[in-house]
């Protein structure tokens, strides 16, 4: 008889197309893997893989139960999920994705809250790329994601939860040369220090500054705000920053924050799930409980973090119309 485990692996390694990767990623040796899917084979009596060494090709029947597979894996995580719907709203394990320009700010405290709120949430987070994050969301390997909309993906939906505008980061002994009337011109002559390729966060800066300059393509791409930060307090370059890495990520003394004077540029930061998920009324109450901890934190409008960073620096704070 088919089994589950058997789908999963083969679901596994149609994807990875290596045995070794698919093992790992099951967490389950090579051998017992391999035995796994020749066990498959011999119960539908048709070869699925062609074995070259570590790496394989599906055989087109191999395709079509790839296929077939993965739509009885996500049925059966469906069928978990309504079980699990049914005793209560945030009870048992939910897989979130997490973008990583949003992971290290909100995740302390959203760690706190569920296990204030919600005790028998049992929550179980993974910070990766967005494209990385939609694929897996898709396939059922999350329940849901917190990133940057919109997700363009027919089989997701999602909600928005706040927006995060954008502030320009630069080294405090050349804040002087700021004024709010010559931001985008200065912007233009500065080297935008930026994220590597893959990151959202590095397409929504290029998106607004218009900018695909040299300027732009001569900056070092790297994996992480804080190193990027710390080349702007060395003078090497500007970034823009989402308001919501702010109070962790600059250091006052060395760094000033500018915001624009009108219409500031911004993310939208929500949750998307599958369309099919039974589970609509978990995201719905983590969504919630994710804006509720984001008014928290910012303690109005101008949050004290933000206020004290500005007001340390000689740029007027402009304030939004």
């Amino acid at each position: 008889m088919v089994t589950l485990r058997q789908l999963r692996y083969f679901e596994t390694l149609s994807r990875t197309r290596h045995f070794g990767m698919a093992a790992s990623q099951c967490a389950v040796t090579q051998p017992a893997l391999s035995m796994q899917i020749k066990e498959l084979e011999q119960e539908l009596g048709i070869g699925l893989v062609e074995r070259r060494g570590n790496a394989v090709a599906l055989t087109l029947a191999g395709q079509e139960i790839a296929a077939r597979a993965g739509a009885i894996l996500t049925q059966v995580r469906e069928l978990t999920d309504f079980a699990c719907q049914q005793r209560g709203v945030l009870t048992g394990p939910l897989r979130l994705g997490i973008i990583p320009s949003v992971a290290p700010y909100l995740l302390p405290s959203l760690l706190h809250g569920v296990a204030t709120n919600h005790p028998a949430l049992d929550l179980l987070v993974r910070e990766t790329q967005t494209d990385t994050l939609v694929e897996e969301l898709a396939r059922g390997d999350l329940d849901a994601a917190l990133l940057a909309l919109p997700v363009s993906h027919g089989q997701l939906e999602s909600m928005a939860l706040f927006d995060d505008r954008f502030l320009i980061a630069v080294q405090a002994q050349a804040a002087a040369g700021w004024s709010p009337d010559n931001l985008h011109t200065r912007m233009m002559r500065e080297r935008l220090l930026l994220l590597e390729e893959g990151h959202c966060l590095r397409d929504q800066a290029l998106q607004f500054c218009q900018i695909a300059n040299v300027q732009a393509r001569k900056a070092l791409g790297a994996a992480s705000l804080t190193t990027i930060m710390q080349m702007v307090a060395a003078g090497h370059g500007i970034t823009l920053l989402p308001e919501l890495c702010a109070a962790a990520e600059v250091d006052r003394q060395r760094i000033a924050l500018i915001q624009f004077p009108e219409e500031p540029p911004m993310r939208t930061i929500g949750l998307a799930w599958r369309r099919t998920s039974s589970r609509k009324a978990d995201f719905a109450a983590l969504g919630t409980l994710i804006r509720e901890l984001r008014l928290t934190e910012q303690g109005g409008e101008n949050p004290p973090a933000l206020e004290a960073l500005t007001d340390a620096n000689p740029i007027p704070r402009v304030k939004e119309a």
